[in-house]
């Protein structure tokens, strides 16, 4: 089973953008590495934040559908796509400090942030460790706590070895944008590390001022007991149509949707990310 999941994460990964010219990336020193990115569209700034083993266009098509309105900033994380790798490990804490330092180097004060998976777990810590840099977090199968993953997942995590992903179809399409084509054993160790890594974040989210949107599949990695308890935290959950308004943060369930299904689906995500960012609400019947 575990195998066929490998299998099927590895296919997200081909997503190719839509015909039309592509945004011209570029490079910035962020911790020591050259971190590459892409910039595209006109209007506030938009920070775009992958998942683990991908890159700038296995995000696929939601980058150029946020680029209409938004100017979005792609980034690609450490040992990831164009990015270099460092002597350093992978951990969600780095990775929220890379976003700000990456802010500060290309001269973006405050940003709206969507993610997903890996990069939505960094966009929580870029709010948690930065809150002063996010005005609105989209995050896309996100979690808070590692007992908050379904338990076949908790079960797979201490079988995970580099080899099971040397065959995967992501592995040789690494070596077409890597900085070092070799570097992917050494990539798959420290995203197995990070895996490893302690999730008790409830107490930084209770905390959190900053807007976020949960977007998750009803077969996610994170339980959907999880993100209502995230959503919950956040201060949603409660009834409308009471007189008062509605908590700024919002819960999005995706139906019959796995987790590498999420982000296969860029008109879904679409429809419910844009509103988020422009702070639009349905309005009631007695608004």
């Amino acid at each position: 089973m575990f195998r066929k999941t490998l299998i099927a994460a590895a296919l997200f990964v081909t997503a190719s953008l839509p015909a039309g010219a592509e945004p011209t990336g570029e490079r910035v020193e962020v911790n020591g590495m050259q971190m590459y990115y892409e910039v595209s569209g006109e209007g506030d700034p938009l920070i775009v934040l992958h998942g683990a083993y991908m890159n700038i266009p296995s995000m696929g098509p939601i980058i150029p559908m946020l680029a209409k309105s938004h100017k979005v900033y792609a980034l690609e994380f450490q040992g990831h796509g164009r990015t270099t790798d460092i002597d350093r490990p992978i951990t969600y804490p780095n990775l929220a400090d890379d976003v700000a330092q990456f802010m500060d180097a290309v001269g973006i004060g405050k940003a709206d942030l969507f993610g997903y998976s890996m990069g939505a777990a960094a966009g929580l810590q870029v709010a948690i460790r930065h809150p002063d840099k996010v005005n609105r977090l989209a995050a896309a199968s996100v979690a808070y706590d590692f007992e908050g993953w379904q338990p076949a997942f908790k079960e797979f995590v201490p079988q995970m070895t580099v080899e099971m992903f040397l065959d995967m179809p992501f592995a040789e399409e690494y070596r077409e944008l890597a900085a070092d084509p070799e570097g992917f054993p050494a990539l798959v160790e420290k995203l197995i590390a990070l895996e490893h890594e302690p999730m008790a974040w409830e107490a930084d989210v209770r905390a959190l001022q900053t807007p976020v949107l949960i977007v998750t599949g009803d077969a996610d990695v994170a339980t959907l007991e999880h993100s209502v308890a995230l959503f919950r935290l956040l201060g949603g959950g409660v009834m409308g149509d009471m007189g008062e308004p509605l908590p700024e943060s919002r819960l999005a369930v995706l139906p019959a949707t796995s987790h590498t299904a999420v982000i296969n689906q860029p008109a879904q995500l679409h429809a419910f990310v844009e509103p988020f960012l422009k702070e639009e609400t349905p309005k009631g019947m007695f608004e």
